[in-house]
């Protein structure tokens, strides 16, 4: 039996040359704590704005997150990864900067990138203790001095004892043959 023209005329759809991986759209964030890494957070979406204010705000909560893009057939590629307890510690510190009335860090200084504020607050912290034990010990020398003065003012103000006439020696005149 011959086909019928609609059986003869079979719609072919062209291929198109794109990846078909299955949910290759696809972004991951892993979030983990110090005080409970056996316990991370997952969160799977295929909206990149959701799951970039996901990653915000567990960096923000102080978790250490990982943001991930999907590579196809359940492999991850690492977009992203911050530690969110250091950025908190780093924020706490340059606070404290402020509060403590320490000069802010330098934008040249950087020994750590991770944790430059936190080393220049130690920093400004010792070089106040420093500070501190010094004008202890400059006051310390400051009333000692004066407790002196107080005491030797007038043994200073009077002549010494053998300028004052009640201790004055008599010269003696004696011949030179009994020198």
């Amino acid at each position: 039996m011959s086909p019928t023209p609609k059986q003869a005329r079979q719609h072919r759809r062209k291929a198109v040359p794109t990846d078909r991986t299955k949910n290759v759209t696809s972004w991951r964030v892993e979030a983990s704590w110090d005080h409970r890494p056996d316990d991370p957070v997952v969160i799977r979406t295929s909206d990149k704005k959701r799951a970039r204010k996901a990653f915000r705000g567990l960096v923000a909560k102080g978790a250490y997150v990982i943001f991930q893009e999907h590579a196809g057939w359940d492999r991850w590629r690492t977009v992203d990864e911050q530690n969110g307890a250091d950025l908190l510690a780093e924020r706490a510190a340059e606070q404290q900067l402020a509060t403590a009335g320490h000069p802010q860090t330098p934008v040249g200084y950087q020994p750590d990138a991770v944790d430059r504020h936190r080393s220049w607050l130690a920093r400004m912290e010792v070089r106040a203790e420093q500070t501190a034990r010094e004008q202890v010990e400059q006051d310390t020398r400051r009333r000692r001095l004066a407790v002196e003065v107080r005491r030797d003012a007038r043994a200073l103000m009077s002549p010494p004892a053998i300028v004052r006439p009640e201790n004055r020696q008599r010269a003696r005149h004696i011949t030179g043959a009994q020198r």
